[in-house]
């Protein structure tokens, strides 16, 4: 059995350089793009709806309420949409024993997590650096809920990345189908300003969870008695069950392929 862990963390550490060379070694600025992108992201949505957004939800921080929000959403999108054509990008790799599948995934996911985690860290202090009050005495719970998020992304990303190769079609309709999620997750709002009948749509979507209860862990003032841990927690284990379900039933298949 230790051989075989051993082998695994092996394969997917190499994987994972992999991806990070092939992620930024064709950019100019490199490793900065992880830190400018989500930085003029957040820019330009403090610059559109700051004033409003800021007399709206005096509960937190306008610019915190947008880091988790935005860091969060574009980890999982990044995490699901590169995992549709992960098969097809890496088809020579699987031509090696060692290699696997999900392997490609779990490597996916990896990168993606420290990206991540380092920039929502770095921006983290810079707010507090700034004077923005944030509370850490929630820490465990905010580990928590962000490995839940990694979680539950990765679980996403082998399902798209299974229906990918099932169902060619689907890398058309499935991006299509995770774009609005930008919206109806509570990126640029909080859910608690939306009225009780609509709210109640939103909150079958567990990735709103995931954003509201980050907020909540490091502003406790923030409300969020409309969302719970524990929904998220049961979307992301049976996700997950689904997700490796579908992959043992489609092991024959993508060997052949």
């Amino acid at each position: 059995m230790k051989p075989q862990l051993d082998l695994i963390r092996r394969t997917v550490l190499a994987l994972f350089l992999r991806e990070m060379k092939t992620r930024f070694g064709k950019y100019r600025l490199g490793y900065l793009w992880c830190l400018l992108e989500p930085l003029a992201h957040i820019s330009i949505l403090l610059l559109l709806f700051g004033y409003i957004m800021h007399r709206s939800i005096p509960s937190i921080p306008f610019p915190l309420f947008l880091l988790c929000g935005v860091l969060p959403f574009l980890m999982f999108n990044q995490i699901v949409s590169r995992s549709l054509n992960a098969l097809d990008a890496n088809q020579g790799l699987l031509s090696y024993r060692p290699v696997q599948a999900i392997d490609l995934i779990l490597a996916r996911t990896l990168l993606e997590g420290v990206i991540g985690t380092a920039v929502f860290l770095l921006l983290l202090l810079c707010l507090a650096l700034a004077g923005q009050n944030i509370a850490l005495d929630q820490l465990p719970a905010l580990c928590g809920y962000w490995l839940l998020l990694l979680l539950f992304s990765f679980s996403l990303g082998l399902l798209f990345m299974l229906l990918g190769h099932a169902y060619p079609e689907s890398e058309k309709l499935i991006p299509l189908l995770i774009k609005p999620l930008y919206f109806l997750s509570g990126v640029m709002f909080p859910l608690a300003l939306v009225p009780a009948p609509y709210q109640a749509y939103l909150l079958w979507n567990p990735l709103a969870h995931a954003l509201e209860l980050i907020r909540h862990a490091l502003v406790t003032s923030y409300p969020a008695d409309h969302v719970h841990g524990s929904y998220l927690l049961l979307w992301t284990l049976g996700l997950l069950f689904f997700s490796l379900l579908f992959y043992k039933g489609r092991a024959n298949a993508l060997r052949r392929s």
